[in-house]
């Protein structure tokens, strides 16, 4: 059988599977399913997880199948959906690992802030004068929510105004918080960690 002759194939079966067919789902699944098992752990080097990875793709194929849209064939768009998933799986573990050894150095019991970060009174200082800046209304709406644990429709009743517009207010003064801040971003987070293992 020609390439083209069996990429028509199961384009017709995969058409059979947009319109529900669990038994051209199951041909699929039965047909690439290895292979694909194979690619994901060449990657990850986890055959548990490399099966797991698989199984979401699949499932992401049956419950999204009314609005993919297959360019080549449906071997080659699992097969690149296989590559993305393993390289998003990787990059993901390395943020984890990152993150754990910066605990694990904090967590050092001869470890001391380094001398070039802003000590913490600074840094209370910095954030207060940041939401300072905000507008007379968002500072408001900032402080029930984050100072004193109010919903967002406890802040609306007590204020009178809609959760809509709270949520609007909080937007704002979230995007100018993240801009005000974004120079010491590095301090905050070296800084919550430290907090993390007293």
């Amino acid at each position: 059988m020609t390439k083209n002759k069996r990429n028509e194939e199961e384009q017709f079966i995969f058409r059979r599977m947009v319109e529900g067919d669990k038994e051209a789902f199951r041909f699929f699944f039965e047909k690439y399913y290895t292979e694909l098992c194979n690619l994901v752990n060449l990657y990850i080097h986890n055959e548990i997880i490399a099966e797991e990875i698989v199984q979401d793709i699949y499932i992401y194929l049956w419950e999204k199948k009314g609005n993919i849209h297959i360019e080549s064939s449906i071997r080659a768009y699992l097969l690149k959906a296989s590559k993305n998933k393993s390289l998003n799986y990787l990059r993901n573990e390395k943020i984890k690992l990152n993150i754990q050894d910066k605990i694990h150095e904090v967590a050092n019991s001869t470890y001391e802030m380094p001398s070039n970060l802003l000590d913490e009174r600074q840094l209370r200082e910095i954030i207060e004068n940041a939401v300072k800046n905000l507008s007379e209304r968002c500072r408001e709406i900032y402080r029930l929510s984050k100072e004193n644990d109010l919903s967002y429709k406890e802040i609306a009743e007590k204020m009178g105004i809609s959760v809509k517009t709270v949520e609007n207010h909080m937007g704002i003064a979230l995007r100018k918080l993240r801009n005000q801040l974004r120079p010491y971003y590095n301090d905050i987070f070296l800084l919550i960690l430290f907090w993390m293992i007293q």
